[in-house]
Order: C-alpha cells, then structure tokens, then sequence
C-alpha cells in the first residue's frame, strides 16, 4: 500500500482527547498557520502556472476544476467566487465534483475511487486544447481525480495539479504539480484542517494570479466587479472615482453610461465616449492601463 503523507500520525497528538480545550485550540491553529506558510514554498512552481494559464485563457478558453470531498468543494468555491469578484464568464468554468453536484453539500460514498467516472466527466465536457483543467487532492492519489486530470492532458487540456505528495499520481499526471507539504494532520487524514488551508491558500493564489495577468485587476483594484447588489454598486462607483480622479456623483454617472461595466466607467470618467471606451478596452485586450494611455492628454472629469 502506497505510503500516503496526508495519512500520517502527528507525533504531537498523543493524548488529544485528554487535553485542556485551550491547548486543543492552539494546537489547531498552528496546524493552520503552519500550512499557510508551507504553501509559499511553492512560489517558483505556482508563478510558471499563473503565466502559462493565462496565456491558455487569453485565447478564450475554459477553466474548469475537478476534485472529490473537500478538495472537490475548495475547487468549486474558487471557481464561483471569480464571477462576482472577476466577472469571469459563468459559461467559461466547468465543475468536475466526484459524484455530481450533491456533493457539494452530502458526501457520496465511493465516488472517489471511481477512476472511469473522472474521464468520462472530462469527455462529457467536451474539454480540449483551449481550456485548463485544475485538479485538486490532497492525498495526490484520488482515482477520480488523477484519471480527469490524465485524460485531460491527453486530450490537449493544460493540466495544474494541486496536492501535498511529489511523488504521488496526481503530481505524475499534471503539467504543472503544485506541492506542498502541509505536514501530518493533529486529527490523522482529516485533511480538511492543514491540508485544505494550503489548497485554499493555492487555490486563491492561482486563480487570483490569472485574473490579474488577464487585466481583471488594476492597482489592485477589481475593475472587473459586478455590481449586483448595492454595496457592490458603491464600491464599483467608489473604484471608478479613485482611478479616474472624480467625484462620486461623476463616478455613478460613469457607471451607468459603461453599462455596469467598471473598467468602461473609467475610461468614461476620464473623457471617453461610452462607444469609444468600449473600443479602447477591446483593443487593449481588456486591459484597463494600455486603455487609459491611449486617452493621455484628455480632460478628466
């Protein structure tokens, strides 16, 4: 039997159940702080990644995540948190959760270890060259999620494999392995503590590195925002104001005019006719700085 590192005992929990719940707690939180630093030893590997998949989606593909029980849930709420946060197409990212979409919420036995299903998904999708696939395991060695991640890579998907093992199938079968070795867990195997705070931590890292590559983000700004609720509206508006130099009635104005689009009402703010402001940014690739340059020397509001 493989020797599975997510699996070992943590020399620190003998007596657990014994302890006062003040040094439970610490205890807990040390596993968690120490993942999350555990998780920058992964800087060289996660920059090749970032670049790499944002030169694939730049050219309009998918990305899509794969992964069972707690991995699986991580990579899927990275997912939907990058169309509000990002405005990142909703028809541009494909879930891959080992026993469809109730397991998100209830755990479905054995779907996991069903190696067939994980390709089949993959065929099902229809994936291919234009797209990235992420898959995510702890372990490294869960069957549905090493069999999507190999089909995908033979179907001429760009494959990131993100998991705790270099030696393990998952890290094999990707063309970028993101490892990270998040140490035993205090509770063995229950790799929603250590091992998932460093999946979170890289999850984040990633999808957050591509979106600023592709233009979603300027001075650390989210120009790509979606204004759905009020709150959201204000800091669109809010966005718009600090970037274009005006005030907040000129930024709303701006607002409205770019559609909701807040890379657009910038541009507006700044000078540009609504039209103008759209073909600025396409011509920039969506990329708000390149668009702003070409409007140097125009009065701003």
């Amino acid at each position: 039997m493989a020797d599975i590192r997510t699996e070992r005992q943590s020399r620190r929990a003998a007596g657990l159940d014994t302890w006062p719940a003040e040094d439970v707690v610490e205890a807990l939180l040390d596993g968690q702080l120490a993942a999350a630093a555990a998780a920058h030893g992964t800087a060289a590997a996660m920059t090749a990644a970032v670049e790499t998949v944002a030169a694939r989606l730049a050219e309009g593909g998918r990305l899509a995540y794969v992964g069972a029980g707690t991995s699986g849930r991580l990579a899927v709420l990275d997912g939907v948190e990058l169309v509000p946060t990002f405005g990142w197409p909703r028809d541009r990212l494909v879930y891959l959760l080992a026993g469809g979409d109730r397991a998100m919420f209830n755990a479905v036995e054995g779907a996991e270890d069903d190696a067939e299903d994980g390709r089949v998904r993959v065929g099902a999708a229809g994936l291919g060259p234009a797209d990235v696939l992420v898959g995510v395991a702890a372990s490294g060695h869960t069957p549905f999620t090493v069999a999507a991640v190999a089909a995908g890579r033979e179907a001429g998907v760009l494959t990131v494999g993100i998991c705790s093992d270099a030696a393990s199938p998952l890290a094999a079968a990707a063309d970028h392995p993101i490892v990270v070795d998040s140490g035993a867990e205090l509770i063995a195997g229950s790799t929603r503590m250590r091992a998932g705070t460093a999946q979170k931590a890289l999850l984040n890292t990633l999808s957050t590195g591509v979106m600023i590559r592709l233009g979603h983000v300027h001075d650390g700004y989210m120009i790509a925002v979606q204004p759905t609720n009020r709150k959201l509206r204000v800091r669109a508006a809010g966005i718009i104001a600090e970037i274009a130099g005006c005030d907040h009635a000129a930024a709303e104005a701006a607002l409205a005019a770019a559609g909701g689009s807040v890379a657009a009402g910038v541009l507006i703010a700044a000078g540009a006719e609504p039209d103008r402001a759209r073909r600025l940014l396409d011509d920039a690739g969506g990329h708000l700085r390149p668009a702003l340059a070409r409007l140097k020397g125009r009065e701003q509001c």
